[in-house]
């Protein structure tokens, strides 16, 4: 597939305010588009073409088994990016299918099938409007993904039941909970809180050249997330918070070594439909 150039990343200034649905996403997903070369050159060996990594941990599936059998499952992977977890769930025999808000992340998932031979199909569109019939799907999965980047989560966690089959499976990973507490700095400066972890308001960045909201990301802690499950029917059979490896070295934003061996930078649910 031809490449495009990258887009240019704006200078941003931060800041904390209410943020709505509509103004997340206008934000978010040309931030995807801008950042996709940039991450998919940085952290795709990482990821693998074919591999599907939980978190900046560097944990996997094959190693965790968050999602249970996926053979013979029909699996939806929501912020599915260029689709390396739906690929490695296609090579286990599963019919996996990937969902993103960014046109540019699923022209990396295109080049990605072309040069695997493991092709994913994947639509453009968001967590909050799945364009899915009900009753569609056995598993549905984010790594990382869509979840941190919406207001609206209600809804996604409602629109993600209503496609999962009674008895089905909702998998995410997002940032630990925990992690909102302290500046997003891999040294031992981000080891002191500086901020309350029930303080809900959304992280924003500002396009310094056009003053457009270029960047918005979502905390809701870990009763926040339990709540919500319940609410839409789901029960809960896992929380992991996995561990930081003894000889990983990756530093990976405001995840290193330094920090991940006292604190957790990842939480992983696993959880039902009733």
């Amino acid at each position: 597939m031809e490449q495009e150039a990258a887009w240019p990343q704006p200078s941003v200034s931060a800041e904390r305010r209410e943020v709505g649905e509509e103004e997340s996403r206008r934000a978010n997903g040309p931030d995807w588009d801008r950042y996709a070369d940039e991450y998919q050159a940085t952290h795709g060996a990482f990821l693998g073409d074919v591999g599907f990594v939980w978190g900046p941990e560097g944990h996997t599936e094959a190693e965790l088994g968050v999602l249970g059998a996926v053979a013979d499952r029909d699996v939806l992977e929501v912020g599915s990016g260029a689709c390396q977890c739906s690929r490695w769930v296609r090579a286990q025999g599963g019919r996996s299918y990937g969902l993103d808000l960014s046109r540019r992340q699923l022209q990396h998932s295109r080049r990605i099938d072309e040069a695997t031979g493991i092709a994913v199909p994947a639509v453009q569109g968001t967590a909050t409007a799945l364009p899915f019939a009900d009753d569609t799907f056995d598993i549905v999965f984010c790594s990382f993904g869509a979840l941190q980047f919406v207001h609206d989560i209600d809804v996604a966690v409602a629109e993600t039941a209503r496609v999962l089959r009674p008895g089905g499976r909702f998998a995410f990973s997002i940032t630990h909970p925990t992690r909102w507490m302290f500046p997003d700095d891999p040294t031992e400066e981000g080891l002191v809180a500086s901020q309350s972890y029930w303080d809900r308001t959304p992280y924003v960045e500002i396009d310094d050249a056009t003053g457009k909201t270029a960047y918005v990301e979502h905390h809701r802690t870990l009763g926040d997330w339990v709540a919500l499950l319940a609410g839409a029917g789901f029960r809960i059979t896992a929380l992991l918070e996995p561990q930081w490896p003894e000889q990983h070295d990756r530093v990976w934003g405001g995840w290193s070594r330094t920090r991940g061996l006292l604190t957790p930078g990842t939480a992983i649910f696993a959880a039902e439909l009733s």
